[in-house]
């Protein structure tokens, strides 16, 4: 079954109430679940949460002011208050703990340019592995714009933000790093997302990544259809970044780049199987140098990202019975996006069980400045 794919635009309150109308009953199943998994797995009732979140609020406006006014929007299509929205797009700062320890979004990403693929083109995408009960709350949300590209993304409903690409030919990917330190509050995870989606170029992408405080640790992945990528461990301290090796990069949940000093002495990778995801990813994507036909190449990138090795804590990861709900996680989408042609493919769900399946919108269809 295809994910759903909302369409908005006009100015950001419009674009708000028209994605909230239309994700209303998915943000309503998104607010249910968090409210559970926040009491069970930080000790968070749900009016603490949306309390607090007020102190994310200058932080926002100060950083990227008008997606505040969508983030109302959306509360107000949805019927929910504009807390509740803000909470489901802090749901990552929040979820362990109140930094409110991080959140453990297991993912895999990578980026394979034109030198690498044997059709010239330049692809990315990943697999988004999350809790299994926010699957029905997975969604395609397009985003026109006045005066900036259009973003086609991936996002768990009521978010503003998540993994996408953009008309002016960037994509972004990201995944969970684990560790926290330091204090005080942070830009949540969504809104650095979408303002690098919201860049005409390079430069100003990485300058939302870098030119903004975060609460926690995450790996972006970002990638241009001129043919440049760049991979990005960012932490509440420095960052520290990665470039393609013969035109492939790939990227799980361990630090690869850099250790940060204020965690050298203990650190561990939270998820371990991201050691051999990383490397399995990478023996398999191999295929693709010697492929000339962009389908046969979906195909290749298909089977690489359906890899059980490791069985259920795999490439394509699978839920755990034996653990509890809130614990229990899956591959919840997996996307490949053609960056040269302009295509943005997605299954729902895993990728060994469900094909890629195209959005019915081209990332350059409208992509002239407004």
């Amino acid at each position: 079954m295809a994910v759903d794919l909302v369409q908005i635009s006009g100015t950001p309150r419009e674009r708000g109430r028209q994605y909230g109308e239309a994700a209303r009953d998915k943000i309503d199943k998104a607010v249910e679940w968090y409210a559970h998994s926040f009491a069970q797995k930080a000790g968070l009732p749900w009016a603490s949460v949306t309390e607090q979140t007020q102190g994310w609020v200058p932080l926002i406006e100060a950083y990227h002011p008008e997606i505040l006014d969508e983030v109302r929007g959306i509360a107000e299509g949805a019927n929910r208050t504009f807390h509740e929205i803000l909470a489901l797009n802090g749901r990552g700062e929040l979820h362990n703990g109140n930094p409110f320890t991080a959140a453990e979004e297991e993912c895999s990403s990578f980026a394979v340019l034109a030198e690498a693929s044997g059709d010239g083109r330049v692809y990315c995408g990943q697999n988004w592995d999350w809790q299994c009960a926010t699957a029905e709350t997975v969604m395609m949300l397009r985003i026109e714009q006045p005066g900036k590209p259009t973003v086609i993304m991936q996002v768990e409903a009521g978010q503003v933000g998540r993994q996408g690409a953009n008309s002016a030919g960037i994509a972004l990917n990201a995944n969970g790093l684990g560790p926290r330190f330091g204090t005080g509050l942070g830009v949540p995870g969504p809104f650095v997302r979408r303002k690098a989606l919201d860049s005409w170029n390079m430069h100003d992408a990485l300058d939302a990544v870098f030119r903004v405080r975060q609460g926690f640790s995450t790996n972006i992945l970002l990638t241009h259809r001129d043919g440049f990528a760049i991979d990005i461990e960012t932490t509440p301290g420095r960052h520290h970044w990665m470039y393609p090796d013969d035109g492939v990069l790939v990227h799980g949940n361990h630090f690869e780049a850099f250790v940060p000093e204020q965690i050298n002495d203990s650190y561990k990778p939270f998820a371990v199987d991201s050691l051999y995801r990383v490397h399995r990813i990478r023996q398999g994507l191999r295929a693709v140098r010697d492929t000339t036909e962009p389908a046969k190449v979906r195909a290749v990138i298909r089977d690489t990202m359906s890899d059980h090795f490791g069985w259920p804590d795999s490439v394509c990861n699978h839920p755990n019975p034996n653990k509890p709900d809130t614990d229990r996680y899956q591959t919840v989408a997996s996307s490949l996006v053609d960056l040269t042609a302009g295509d943005y493919w997605l299954t729902s769900g895993n990728p060994c069980e469900n094909g890629y399946d195209l959005i019915p919108v081209n990332l350059y269809s409208s992509a002239s400045r407004l």
